[in-house]
């Protein structure tokens, strides 16, 4: 039997050796075993879940085909049994099949680090850490795994807020408390909140985030009034290193709800703890938020997301569409872009259903496959074309300013896309030659029938003139 100790893992089970023989004092070769899951581990959960509730686990014995290993406290041991152990079990099968399960016990002197020298109030300190981490978990909102910095393109409209988001993470010390994000629907503030809590938790795992709605805020502070537990609550929040609260706005008229946020707001900033909060408006423009809560929120940097520009929606569409693989023309992303300008989420969001679409039928992605898909969705954005719409459009569409529209500048890079949209507005508008010529810098009729002439010339003789007018065409009317 103590022949078979010595052996490794993988030269036991080439001479049929049972590990069953093996005493319940693990082996060198045991713990070289053990060593191997630790590494994969490692690599299979992540940095971050690894050394908050895995690297704990300790081995202790191996008895009839049962690995057991041990953490220091009940909860760690209850949550890795629910969420990791019947993974590390299988693991350990891989490594050695006479491996069959896994036993997980509670050792109250269980090492929580490689230190050999770790003072018990340290390891003390470090089981709190872990059960406070715990919890936090239990209160937390699930973060998204594709909102991360790597994922986020950047442009003018958000260029201060993502510089800001970047530097909470990067900085050792709070830079500036709290961070405000504010912006409209679906412009990427919850994309930024949750690519902060992903850097937190891969570069300094030993700190506690809580990320959550201030929905969810209001509904545990009145679950722990109502269980006669505002203590706990208190503590919870106020033990955290990095809080993190998703659309404040929805506290406004909730005065008990502000009330304790303002005092765990105060809390944190007192103990230099970083705070990272996000809304619809500026803090100054918050109704039914308390004055001296609204000054607090605008004591650190206020950050705001703008309207996005036709530009950075279609850096969004093209990473977008080099993520799904996916072989969409650039004329369909130049429609969209054009078109679907109310946010980011809702311009995402049909570029997928026209990739779906052509994947379950099939066909080719195309300007008319799209307009047909998304039919619902570009009647809700159709309204009366103005002149002033295609000025923006083509201005957009050619990355030119929108002054250009009107000036009497006469490069053909300017000059061009002015023609197309004098083109644009006599088809999509009942306005007269006059009307049109004066829109665009008080110009005579003559010069807007010179601009559609050669436009309906060009676009016979020009491939790319031809779908240039007709992007910006069916961007208008959809």
């Amino acid at each position: 039997m103590s022949e078979s100790l010595n052996k490794a893992p993988a030269q036991l089970k080439k001479n049929n050796i049972n590990l069953e023989d093996t005493p319940l004092e693990p082996t060198v070769e045991l713990k070289k075993l053990w060593n191997n899951i630790h590494t994969a581990m490692r690599k299979e959960f992540g940095e971050a879940i690894f050394r908050s509730w895995l690297k704990p686990l300790t081995l202790r014995a191996y008895y009839h085909g049962t690995m057991e290993v041990s953490v220091p406290t009940r909860f760690m041991r209850d949550w890795i049994q629910t969420h990791y152990a019947e993974r590390i079990s299988a693991m350990c099968t891989e490594q050695n099949p006479d491996v069959k399960r896994v036993q997980i016990v509670v050792v109250q002197n269980a090492i929580l680090d490689d230190k050999p020298d770790e003072s018990s109030k340290d390891t003390e300190s470090a089981v709190a850490n872990l059960d406070l981490k715990a919890s936090i978990a239990e209160i937390s909102s699930p973060l998204d795994q594709r909102f991360t910095f790597d994922s986020f393109v950047v442009g003018k409209p958000n260029a201060l807020a993502h510089a800001a988001a970047r530097r909470v993470c990067e900085s050792a010390s709070v830079p500036f408390n709290p961070l405000f994000l504010y912006g409209g629907v679906g412009l990427g503030k919850t994309h930024l909140m949750h690519a902060i809590a992903h850097v937190m938790a891969t570069d300094f795992p030993e700190k506690v985030v809580m990320y959550l709605s201030a929905e969810k805020f209001m509904y545990q502070f009145v679950k722990a009034l109502r269980a006669n537990e505002t203590m706990n609550f208190k503590d919870q929040f106020r033990s955290v290193d990095v809080l993190m609260i998703d659309d404040i706005q929805f506290i406004a008229g909730k005065d008990s709800t502000q009330e304790e946020f303002f005092h765990t707001f105060n809390a944190l900033v007192d103990q230099n703890k970083q705070i990272i909060i996000s809304s619809d408006k500026a803090p100054s423009d918050l109704t039914g938020i308390d004055e001296r809560l609204r000054s607090r929120l605008a004591w650190g940097l206020v950050a705001d997301i703008h309207p996005s520009t036709y530009e950075l929606r279609l850096g969004i569409l093209h990473s977008k569409r080099e993520k799904l693989g996916a072989n969409v023309p650039d004329s369909v992303l130049e429609f969209l872009a054009l078109k679907v300008t109310s946010n980011i989420r809702e311009l995402e969001g049909a570029l997928n259903r026209i990739v779906a679409h052509a994947d379950v039928t099939k066909q080719e992605i195309t300007l008319e496959s799209t307009q047909e898909v998304l039919q619902d969705l570009l009647r809700s954005h159709d309204r009366r074309i103005t002149i002033d719409e295609i000025q923006r459009k083509v201005a957009e569409h050619y990355n030119l300013r929108l002054t250009d529209m009107h000036s009497a500048r006469r490069a053909r890079q300017v000059a061009r896309p002015r023609q197309v949209a004098m083109y644009l507005s006599k088809l999509l508008t009942a306005r007269s030659l006059p009307e049109i010529g004066r829109k665009f810098g008080g110009r005579d009729h003559t010069t807007v029938m010179h601009a559609i002439r050669k436009v309906e010339e060009l676009m016979g003789d020009d491939a790319q003139i031809a779908q240039d007018v007709e992007v910006v065409r069916r961007a208008l009317t959809g």
